[in-house]
Parts: C-alpha cells; structure tokens; sequence
C-alpha cells in the first residue's frame, strides 16, 4: 500500500467512526508559528488525503499579520505559484469546542513533486532531527506553555486586562495557587477534556508569577515532530477554550509592562540508540555529552536568537529579576541562567532551555535548539563552569556572544549566520530574516502613543 492509500485509510476510518463530522478544519503552521488554514467539508477532506491540495507558495512566509511579504523575491516572481499541503499521518482528530461535527487536521508543505518544501518549518526540524539520528541520537523533548486568560473587554485605558478570578479583578500574584486554579477549574476541564479528545498529552497545571497567568505541561516524547505538533494544537485548544468561557487567552510574550512575561520553556534529552538517555549520569551536572550540548547552546545563543524572539514584543520579556534569562549561562537547578539541568534522579538528566518566549514558532526554535546541541557534541564545545547563585548578576560569566540587545541585531546575526544556513537551510534563513526586515519596517513606521506622551510638547 502507498503512501497515500495509507493516508485516506486513516481519514475513512476516521469518518467511519465520526460520520456526522463535515466541518474540517486544514491546519497549516508558516515560519511565523500562526496556525492557519481552510474549513473543509469531509468529501474535500477524502480527497486531500488521496492527492493532496494546492495552496500558492506565498502562505508560507506571510508575516505576522498574514501579509505577502514581496521583498522575498519569491511571490510575483513566481507568479504565486503553488505548493502541495499532504496530511500529517495521525492528526486528524475531533475538534470538539466545535461541536459534534468539527474536527481538524495538520498539513506540511511539499515541492510539486512530493519532495518536502525547504521553507516548511516541519521540514526544517525534520533535517535537524536526521542530522542528530546520523551520530545515533534521538531528541526527547517537553515543552513548557506560558498563557494569560484576559476579558474580552480592554480596561479604561484601552489596554487588556487579566481576566477576573472569583468576580474580581486581580492584581496580586499568587504563584502556585490552588485558589486561582479553583476560579478557572471549569475552563481546565474543559482543556483536558479536549486535549483527550486529540491525543495531546497534557499534564500538570499551576497558577503562573501574575495573575491571570497559568502553565501546563505537555508530556516528553521521543518524537520531537510530533511534539511540536502537539504545541501547535495545543495552544489553539487553549484559545478555543478560552473563548468557550467568555474570556481570552494570549501566548504574546510580554502584554504586561510590569507582569511576568510568558516563556516556552524546552525540557531537551537525547536518547541513544539502546533506548537510555544519553545525558543520564550520576553527576548532577550531567554526562559530558550533555555539557557538550549546553556549550553548544551557549555558542549558537546569539545567532538562532531570532527564532526565540521573534517579534518585536519578545525583546520586552528579558529583564533581570524577571524568571527570563538575561545571558548565554548555565546551571544546575537554578532558575536564572538559560540552560538548566534541573534536579532529579540520574536517568532523568536533562536540560531546560529557558530562553524562548511563547510567541516563538515550536518547530523552528526545537530546530535550532536541537541544532545547537548537535553543533556541540561534534565539536565536544565546552561550557564552561556552571553558574551557582544569582545568574542575574553573572551575566559576563560565559564567554559565549551575549544576547542581541534588540529584534534588528537579532535578525541581523541570524541572517549572517553561516552556522544557521547549515543546519536550517540557505533559503530558509534567507527568506525568514527577509520577512522579519520586512515586519521590522512596518512596525516601526507607526508612532505609537508613548511617542505623543514623551514628545509632542517636550522636543
């Protein structure tokens, strides 16, 4: 049986169980990580699955805000021509905030001919992942998901507000608390229920740094695509659920000025081809295969930062004192650096990339992470000694490239990035800083309120 004969069994079967499902939604996630996509109905959905369907090129590198970016080259030029969206295998699944007769699908990007498109992020991490499986090494990835639950109303001053917990307006922070998680337990059941209902594993959930705030936890797997996949689902179940209980949910990385900002933090392991994690060791600092992919980290920080930090807003989250790292630094079971080897039994070693905002794209900064670490252990990269104490005030400590101070020196050292084009492709590096410049001169050509308040009567 074929590729695609494989394929529409999956969807009849899928319809033989669901018959009464005739609005399905086609997913598919550009560089700039926003799901988007066309409701179909499950006749279109067969035929997807037994040939694929058309969508022109320039979808995939819309911007944030869904625009063609011509400054690609690649949309006139090419007349817009199509690429061929195939179905993820596994991924077609209930959608049940919509009813009884919703549910969805993942699509990847593809050449004409079948081959994958070098601009898809799935392709992307793909690469990454078979580079790491040719020195016998297999990622174990869990991905951490900070959001905050607003009203659907701004306040007064026309900015967005937590949403309100027992009745009331919050402002304090009550970290870990169980009360906050008691106002919102209608909205977490409804969230496992429907991550049940998709086969995303979700796990344990707290009251975040702010109120309004909460995190939960997808489970590891060895599988580092469909992890990805499930970040992907797993924030629009978020949304969706949100929207299910009057309120709205938001991963931008910082929407408060003075409120903890939301990170994706990546717990990272690599599993050898026995099965055992490569990084288990007695040593709480781990084996020296996993500091050789923290020193890794550390030398590839500062050129994939664009992918971590993607927009202009991301740059707002890292503040010192502020649970976001500040520096290229590393640490065993501390909070303040940007690579973390949490404590734990020596099986379990592994590290947390801290560094990620949760506006990033999960495929493309698990590649460049997966990249990072790949980079290390060839090269047998050392990371130094590890931070003890306060990470905050150690920031000069690792002699890795700081941290770009801004989006434009981000994108900048991205698109210079002779390490990057190896692992991420030439064209793809091209393409996303390109797209980025792109965003960079539109948001900048606007003038914001701050610039009225500080200057119109004083300069």
């Amino acid at each position: 049986m074929t590729d695609r004969s494989h394929a529409l069994a999956e969807a009849r079967a899928f319809f033989d169980a669901h018959p009464e499902v005739d609005a399905v939604d086609m997913i598919f996630t550009n560089m700039c990580g926003v799901p988007r996509g066309k409701r179909l109905r499950q006749h279109e959905v067969l035929a997807v699955y037994e040939n694929g369907r058309f969508l022109p090129i320039s979808v995939t590198f819309a911007d944030i805000t869904g625009r063609d970016v011509e400054e690609t080259g690649l949309l006139w030029e090419t007349g817009d021509a199509d690429c061929l969206c195939l179905p993820v295998p596994g991924s077609l699944v209930p959608a049940p905030w919509g009813g009884a007769g919703a549910a969805q699908f993942i699509t990847s990007f593809h050449e004409l001919d079948g081959r994958p498109h070098d601009l898809d992020p799935r392709a992307v991490l793909a690469n990454v992942i078979a580079r790491l499986k040719e020195i016998g090494l297999t990622p174990d990835i869990a991905c951490e998901l900070e959001f905050y639950l607003l009203e659907r109303r701004p306040g007064r001053d026309g900015k967005p507000q937590p949403a309100k917990a027992g009745g009331q307006q919050r402002s304090d922070i009550q970290v870990y608390g169980l009360t906050e998680l008691e106002d919102r337990r209608a909205f977490l059941d409804d969230l496992y229920a429907f991550c049940d209902a998709q086969g995303v594993p979700l796990e344990s959930a707290i009251s975040e740094y702010a109120a309004g705030q909460f995190e939960l936890t997808l489970e590891h797997k060895a599988d580092a695509l469909r992890a990805c996949d499930e970040a992907i689902m797993y924030k629009r179940i978020v949304k969706e659920a949100a929207r299910l209980h009057g309120v709205e949910a938001t991963f931008m990385a910082k929407p408060f000025a003075h409120r903890a900002g939301n990170g994706m933090h990546l717990h990272m392991s690599l599993v050898d081809e026995s099965g055992a994690n490569a990084f288990a060791a007695d040593d709480t600092e781990g084996s020296p295969l996993l500091r050789h992919a923290i020193g890794g980290m550390q030398a590839l920080l500062a050129d994939s930062f664009a992918l971590f930090a993607p927009n202009a807003n991301s740059y707002r989250r890292f503040r010192a004192n502020s649970y976001a790292p500040v520096a290229p630094t590393w640490g065993v079971n501390n909070r303040t650096v940007s690579f973390r080897v949490p404590a734990g039994a020596p099986k379990t070693r592994h590290v947390e990339h801290r560094v990620c905002g949760a506006d990033a794209n999960p495929y493309l900064a698990v590649a460049a992470v997966l990249a990072a670490m790949h980079h290390g252990i060839v090269n047998k990269l050392d990371p130094g000694p590890a931070i003890v104490g306060n990470g905050y005030e150690q920031a000069g400590a690792s002699k890795a490239a700081p941290m770009p101070a801004n989006w434009f020196a981000a994108v900048d050292r991205f698109a210079g990035s002779a390490v990057m084009k190896d692992y991420l492709g030439e064209r793809f590096v091209e393409v996303f800083s390109t797209v980025k410049r792109s965003e960079q001169d539109r948001y900048f050509a606007e003038v914001p309120q701050l610039d009225y308040d500080w200057y119109l009567r004083t300069a």
